[in-house]
């Protein structure tokens, strides 16, 4: 497939895709590196935060809003728990399902975590320009809008 059919993505479309998803890659590696002085992995630290929003949330809950199965978080959930970072508690009205709430530990993990973060995106990200940011927010959105209209499987 070449570039120019009417199907195909145009030049600046196609560049513009792959430098996303190279750059995706990079902060992704740097991310994991930086992570690892939290004590916490990328996906733990992506739980914790996750959860922070939402305590008391299901592990499909989390699932669902991670992009991942269930059975991929139970795993993560289970070595969580015995790090002291996550506890699960009985629904009273499903004794099938629990859930989650962030220990002590756990906020503090996820304060590190978050300060690490924070400080990658003001030496990235939050040296653009303001306006350019809000477009780039913007301009995500709508392609996110685009992904989600995509058919699914």
């Amino acid at each position: 497939m070449s570039l120019g059919q009417p199907d195909d993505p145009s030049a600046d479309a196609m560049r513009a895709w792959l430098r996303f998803l190279r750059l995706n890659q990079r902060i992704a590696r740097v991310a994991a590196r930086v992570m690892r002085d939290t004590g916490l992995s990328v996906p733990q630290f992506d739980l914790l935060s996750t959860l922070s929003e939402r305590e008391g949330a299901t592990q499909q809950d989390i699932a669902e809003r991670l992009y991942v199965t269930k059975g991929n978080i139970s795993g993560l959930i289970d070595r969580m728990a015995e790090a002291g970072l996550v506890e699960r508690r009985a629904l009273p009205h499903d004794r099938r399902s629990h859930a989650l709430f962030i220990t002590e530990m756990g906020r503090a993990a996820l304060a590190r975590g978050d300060a690490i973060q924070r400080k990658m995106i003001a030496r990235t990200l939050g040296e653009l320009p303001e306006p350019e940011i809000r477009a780039l927010y913007e301009t995500l959105g709508r392609w996110r809008d685009k992904v989600r209209d995509l058919p699914q499987g």
